[in-house]
């Protein structure tokens, strides 16, 4: 039976399209095939007991005769920035009397233990530690430190977060005793803590305060400072400082806001509010335009404003992919407007709220006060 036109047609469309999946598949075979010879058969590294061409996984001998090759010469219309000599096989060195091991010990695993996130600051006379670990995590630590130190404490108060030790007499000072007082607060960020050290003395001849007033800064600075500098060499020590198991639940109920919070107000302005005074206030502010790399074209701290200019947050395109990349594909670079605003800071209570306005009228104004405040508050060490 004579197929008609119309079958024919059906016929040579469906041998066309079985011929594009053909050439696809093997295109996509030619693709895997050369990605095996990387990690498999007798590729690059030779996995699966073979011979590659480092010899990993074939003759422990293999790597150490390999011949040193010329470097890849990329043509000069071609990006060559992602190529680089990573595996560069060294010349055997020649030593009379020494003879290499058959067995290639491996490597000695990589240290793994934390030591992040313990910094002294200070602000004039003032100093505090800053730590990358919840209060409910640091707070057992810190009682740690005195005990290994066998210092008892007279009051520890995990729910408000402070810890008194006992009246001390130190040798070098034996006239008087000492007493010092930890405080452990959240930081500025989620998941990071505060930590002061109080000390006060008094004379020996006089009689034990039944009720210690704490002054406002420390009897002896220099006293201050070596308990607050052990205190963060213990820390740092710590390497099960951020494991759940040493939180403990009852300094769990230290305030958990952290001290700086962007605010959203229903039908208002968004805020930056600091709990933290208005000198370091007006610090930290400066220090996160400046890590931001935020222009400040002036600053009146009587008036307590920043005059910056700012384009907005930018958003990141995706980087081209190899294929793009080897084609010459570029990114395109998203134009930036600079804009001139005020960063305010106003006391309210306990607290020091920062805030920013544009200062030509702008559709997007609300948008990019916020931005600028968002970046303010990333910025916050």
């Amino acid at each position: 039976m004579r197929e008609s036109g119309q079958g024919r047609r059906e016929a040579r469309k469906r041998n066309c399209m079985y011929s594009a999946r053909t050439i696809f598949i093997a295109a996509a075979i030619t693709v895997i095939s050369g990605c095996s010879s990387i990690g498999g058969g007798n590729g690059l590294f030779g996995i699966g007991g073979d011979e590659g061409l480092l010899g990993i996984g074939g003759d422990p001998e293999t790597y150490r005769d390999a011949r040193i090759m010329p470097s890849m010469e990329i043509p000069p219309e071609l990006d060559s920035y992602t190529i680089d000599a990573l595996y560069v096989i060294p010349e055997s060195p020649v030593i009379s009397g020494v003879t290499f091991d058959d067995e290639i010990p491996l490597p000695k695993p990589i240290e793994t233990r934390r030591r992040e996130g313990v910094v002294i600051q200070n602000l004039g006379d003032r100093r505090w530690i800053v730590i990358d670990a919840t209060p409910a995590q640091v707070w057992p630590l810190v009682r740690d430190f005195w005990a290994q130190l066998n210092l008892e404490l007279d009051v520890a108060n995990p729910g408000d977060g402070f810890m008194e030790t006992a009246w001390l007499e130190v040798g070098n000072a034996p006239e008087t005793r000492q007493k010092y007082r930890v405080v452990v607060e959240p930081g500025l960020h989620s998941g990071s803590s505060e930590i002061t050290v109080r000390h006060i003395q008094d004379l020996r001849t006089q009689p034990i305060p039944i009720l210690v007033e704490w002054p406002e800064a420390s009897d002896n600075l220099e006293m201050e400072q070596q308990i607050l500098t052990a205190v963060s060499q213990y820390l740092a020590d710590r390497n099960d400082i951020y494991q759940a198991s040493t939180a403990s639940l009852l300094a769990g109920t230290i305030e958990g806001a952290r001290k700086a919070n962007l605010i959203d107000n229903a039908g208002g302005s968004p805020y930056l509010q600091l709990r933290i005074d208005y000198d370091r206030a007006w610090v930290q502010v400066r220090q996160a335009l400046n890590n931001a790399d935020i222009e400040i074209v002036d600053s009146d701290r009587d008036g307590s404003v920043f005059n910056v200019r700012f384009a907005g947050l930018i958003q990141e395109l995706p980087e081209p992919g190899f294929v793009r990349r080897l084609f010459g594909a570029s990114r395109q670079q998203q134009e930036l407007v600079f804009r001139d605003f005020t960063v305010r800071l106003q006391r309210n209570g306990d607290s020091i709220d920062v805030t920013s306005d544009a200062l030509e009228e702008l559709e997007e104004a609300t948008q990019l006060n916020r931005e600028l405040l968002q970046v303010i508050i990333e910025n916050l060490v």
